[in-house]
């Protein structure tokens, strides 16, 4: 059994696209610097009204090639996720196996209550994945840091605790949500969501006086690396 890190850093969402919509430019910024990415759906998403699980699973893999990371869906249910010692435990277990070394996990706040349960089972799953004397499998081990990205269902007004620039890797994300084309462009109620990230991203952006950004969360005090990275 391996203790090796195997990835970087670990993007937990609810559904295929979530990490997409909130961080997938910053996915796809962190890849460009040399950073092994995964990201874990805890659901498969659906049912929706335009997709199929087998279309949704393919929409999926193809939006994580684009943005340069490796992807795995778990077998939670769509529509009724709950934070149950079942779902932290299957997490964990990806987390023993992966080892990385920071989490981005989705905003607690939020209309949609698998959203919620994801927020719930993704800080469990990071405290049960250094459990001893478990069933689950891996060795024990506990991501250093964790943060929260913003993909939510209200309009919320929060201060992040920093905002990255993304100005040159928007265009990815937009890519990268492009592959669902059953979530947005051949649903009606969605088929403007890529304008409207696009919109946010630019407010993030300009709050950061860059072209382009995105918001994250602070559970805990950041630790810089070098002064320099302020100045």
């Amino acid at each position: 059994m391996t203790t090796e890190s195997l990835c970087d850093v670990l993007c937990i969402g609810a559904h295929p696209d979530d990490v997409e919509i909130g961080m997938g430019a910053t996915v796809a910024k962190m890849v460009g610097q040399g950073m092994r990415v995964g990201l874990v759906d805890l659901t498969n998403g659906e049912p929706t009204p335009h997709g199929t699980p087998e279309r949704r699973a393919a929409e999926a893999s193809e939006a994580a090639r684009v943005l340069g990371a490796t992807r795995r869906t778990l077998t939670q249910s769509n529509r009724y996720l709950f934070d149950t010692v079942e779902a932290r435990m299957e997490l964990a277990e990806v987390i023993r196996e992966l080892r990385p070394q920071t989490l981005f996990v989705p905003f607690p706040q939020d209309a949609h209550p698998d959203h919620l349960a994801a927020s719930q089972i993704a800080l469990a799953a990071r405290f049960y994945a250094k459990l001893t004397k478990t069933k689950m499998s891996g060795e024990p081990y506990f991501p250093e840091r964790v943060y929260r990205y913003m993909a939510v269902h209200m309009r919320l007004v929060a201060e992040p605790s920093f905002i990255v620039d993304v100005s040159e890797h928007l265009s990815d994300k937009i890519a990268a949500l492009g592959a669902y084309e059953s979530q947005f462009a051949e649903n009606p109620a969605n088929n403007g969501m890529l304008e409207f990230v696009e919109q946010q991203a630019a407010a993030w952006g300009a709050m950061a006086r860059v072209r382009y950004g995105e918001p994250f969360f602070a559970l805990e005090p950041i630790c810089l690396r070098s002064i320099t990275d302020l100045v």
